[in-house]
């Protein structure tokens, strides 16, 4: 008889998740990483950014980078509709810092709660692809919904300069 040592089937923990769609796929972000979600508005670009920096918008005093998500995961731009929107994240620096930043999304889908037998782990994929950003698959309602660590989607480097001024 062998022992197995109780290891965690994957980054993702069990909870609250709010769901989004990008084209046909939909993903899940932490809902305490939620700050709010908001309709679209106008984007100040900045120049010398990379092209999914949209810029930044003024939210009640506060300046905010905006990250188009399409753009960052490299897919096809499409024109905005009246579902596109922002949600407001707040994601944490490896120095230990945060931030907010908002991502435009093609539409907010709900708020659900899964459980951890609800998660399996990440594929593989191979070494050389980098999928640190994504923390599981959640099976939800007959749908797989890739599960992100948006603290590794926006990276520190991603924003710095909006913040910093480049």
């Amino acid at each position: 008889m062998s022992i197995v040592a109780d290891t965690p089937r994957t980054q993702a923990n069990a909870g609250k998740y709010l769901t989004f769609v990008l084209g046909h796929e939909s993903y899940g972000v932490g809902v305490l990483k939620v700050r709010e979600i908001i309709r679209m508005l106008n984007i100040t670009p900045v120049p010398k950014m990379p092209d999914y920096l949209k810029g930044v918008i003024n939210l009640r005093g506060k300046v905010i980078p905006v990250v188009d998500l399409r753009m960052r995961f490299k897919l096809a731009v499409i024109e905005t509709t009246e579902r596109t929107c922002i949600i407001v994240m707040q994601i944490e620096h490896d120095s230990g810092a945060i931030s907010q930043v908002g991502l435009i999304v093609d539409a907010v889908e709900e708020v659900v709660n899964i459980p951890t037998t609800d998660i399996e782990e990440t594929p593989d994929f191979g070494n050389k692809l980098k999928t640190d950003y994504i923390t599981g698959m959640a099976k939800v309602k007959g749908s797989v919904k890739t599960l992100l660590n948006i603290d590794k989607v926006i990276s520190a480097s991603d924003i710095e300069p909006l913040i910093h001024g480049a």
